[in-house]
């Protein structure tokens, strides 16, 4: 069993490492490429995953987890709803009837879309220098060709320091990830907190009106799945464990001025640490820039993120 000492060891190395590539001193810069190459990296990686999601349920085919929202129809989305079912819908109403307008297309024409979205928010978190690695990631190209959501948590995750409402979309997915709401509230930025928890409450009363025997199926849901781990494919490291771990670390960033500490600790709050959701670390990558701490202002964050790589 690892020792306080140990802990505290592993998490100033850590510090220091983001420390030292937030003050330059150690660059990503050998991973960088012209914009051009991440571009065509982007629009090959798109085309094979387009290709090859059809026909569904081949060894090599892609979108097993984008098979999950595209399935689960208004009129009766938990029909699959148990946990390690392969096509499981697990979230809230809420995002299926954010989604819906794309699980109206064909699976193909749906999975080109939700594909060019998620390869969307890889340029986002990784700017134009930075994506053709981004992409070539091995954890980033599994999330991106199984079409999960963890990348969008992490882009909601960084918006969420200038629009808090964005936590909404964590909150309404994965759930336990919320635990980088901690930030907020350790550093008393109480006018932040309420809008991420208001605009939460507000989408779900809406989505409730709207489907109200939905949101009881869904509440049964969690109950039913509480507790159960991942599979061969997540990290095998249970969510009681991970939990802790992630509330301390939000808790040190928030008191020690470091934002990255908070796609971290969400990511290893997820309620199963899929291998795919280490793709989340890419949001350290705008978190780290010059400007993006916690006392800067929102522009300058905001010009950061769009000028990364």
């Amino acid at each position: 069993m690892r020792s306080a000492g140990t802990d505290n060891s592993a998490m100033a190395a850590t510090a220091t490492l983001m420390d030292r590539l937030a003050g330059g001193r150690v660059r990503l810069a050998a991973l960088e490429t012209p914009p051009w190459v991440g571009l065509v990296v982007a629009i090959v990686g798109w085309a094979l995953i387009v290709v090859f999601a059809e026909p569904w349920g081949r060894l090599w085919g892609t979108g097993q987890d984008a098979r999950c929202y595209y399935q689960a129809s208004l009129a009766d989305p938990y029909l699959h709803s148990s946990w390690n079912d392969p096509i499981a819908y697990v979230y809230s109403p809420a995002f299926l009837q954010l989604v819906s307008p794309l699980t109206a297309l064909p699976w193909q024409a749906f999975m080109a879309a939700w594909t060019a979205v998620l390869i969307g928010a890889v340029r986002f978190l990784t700017g134009p220098r930075l994506l053709a690695a981004g992409l070539l990631f091995p954890f980033t190209a599994m999330e991106v060709a199984g079409g999960n959501v963890s990348l969008l948590l992490a882009v909601a995750i960084v918006i969420g320091f200038r629009w808090p409402a964005a936590w909404a979309l964590v909150l309404l997915t994965k759930i336990t990830p919320g635990i980088g709401l901690l930030w907020f509230a350790v550093r008393r930025e109480w006018r932040s907190l309420f809008i991420a928890l208001g605009a939460t409450a507000g989408i779900a009363l809406v989505s409730a009106i709207l489907m109200p025997q939905a949101w009881r199926q869904w509440l049964d849901v969690i109950v039913a799945n509480a507790g159960k781990g991942g599979t061969w494919a997540s990290v095998p490291v249970p969510l009681v464990i991970r939990l802790p771990a992630a509330v301390a670390l939000v808790v040190w960033g928030a008191r020690t001025d470091r934002r990255w500490t908070v796609p971290v600790a969400s990511m290893l709050a997820l309620p199963a640490l899929w291998y795919g959701g280490l793709s989340m670390l890419l949001a350290v990558i705008p978190l780290l820039r010059p400007g993006s701490r916690a006392g800067a202002p929102a522009q300058r964050l905001s010009a950061d993120i769009g000028e990364s790589g």
